[in-house]
């Protein structure tokens, strides 16, 4: 059941830290006498199980269909009798939490282990890959750059984020029996999450409750941008909405980013529906979540 996300630079060791977390958890299942325990398989996701090349983050339509493989295979793999690692780059926050909101509708454990290696090691790692053709190869340089550019540390503060393991690059292997700990327990008797609001599936949705979604996500996203125009090059701010306040970053968010956010949200919803007085709420938080 538990769903352990592998975050890090491009060529920080990825793959290398999953294998290892693959032996050690297939070692502890075998080992256990006990039923939910000895019941468990392994599944690793990551680039090559999914079919894909480096070369998907060249351009952002093809780096999108990437995701979305990566997250119908870890949601297709969530299960009562499965582990799944999942070894993307996983540098998107919201993408993160995307999974996490999976992982808790199933009711399971998660956790970010984050492949904590220098990027000057990165770097050296992955020139190295790409001058040794019998290896699997590295990413180009165009590509790494801008996927360093991009990527958002885990932040073990927030709740999708945590646990958060780091594995320093010169730990021989990551702290396993605190990640089994945390995911499973140590009775073996596999810990349980209660879902909240946001994911819970409901057999049949309010009445109105796509149009008061769509109509409450896209007023808030008009205060924002109201909001902003008023205030032109003034860094940050708070916006109150009800009882809820939003914490807007220091740069301006442009339209295509709050619209990209209020469809994800309301993607997320559509099935996992919420009581329609939570839906402004439940928005703030998440437009929280992704401006941090």
């Amino acid at each position: 059941m538990p769903l352990i996300l592998i975050s890090g630079y491009p060529s920080s060791g990825k793959t290398y830290r999953s294998n290892q977390l693959v032996d050690f958890f297939n070692t502890k299942i075998k080992a256990s006498t006990e039923s939910p325990v000895s019941c468990l398989s392994v599944i690793h996701i990551n680039h090559q199980t999914l079919g894909l090349s480096r070369d998907v983050y060249r351009d952002a339509r093809s780096e999108k269909d990437a995701r979305a493989a990566e997250y119908s295979a870890v949601k297709r793999a969530l299960g009562r009798d499965t582990v799944v690692i999942a070894d993307g780059l996983n540098y998107i926050k919201g993408f993160r939490y995307q999974l996490y909101c999976e992982a808790k509708a199933v009711q399971t454990t998660s956790c970010v282990v984050h492949v904590g290696t220098p990027l000057d090691q990165c770097k050296e790692i992955n020139t190295r890959s790409l001058e040794d053709k019998s290896q699997d190869g590295g990413y180009p340089t165009d590509i790494f750059d801008n996927l360093v550019y991009r990527f958002e540390e885990p932040n073990g503060m927030t709740r999708w984020d945590s646990p958060l393991f780091t594995v320093p690059f010169d730990d021989a292997t990551p702290p396993c029996d605190e990640i089994w700990n945390a995911l499973v327990g140590m009775g073996g008797e596999m810990k349980k999450i209660k879902p909240n609001q946001a994911t819970i599936m409901k057999p049949a949705a309010e009445a109105d409750y796509l149009y008061e979604l769509d109509r409450t996500t896209q007023k808030i996203l008009n205060e924002v941008i109201g909001w902003q125009k008023e205030r032109l090059g003034e860094p940050g701010g708070s916006i109150t909405i009800g009882n809820q306040v939003i914490e807007l970053p220091t740069t301006a968010v442009s339209l295509p980013q709050l619209q990209r956010v209020r469809r994800q949200f309301i993607s997320l919803n559509r099935q996992h529906t919420l009581p329609k007085s939570r839906i402004s709420e439940s928005f703030v938080e998440y437009l929280n979540s992704n401006f941090e």
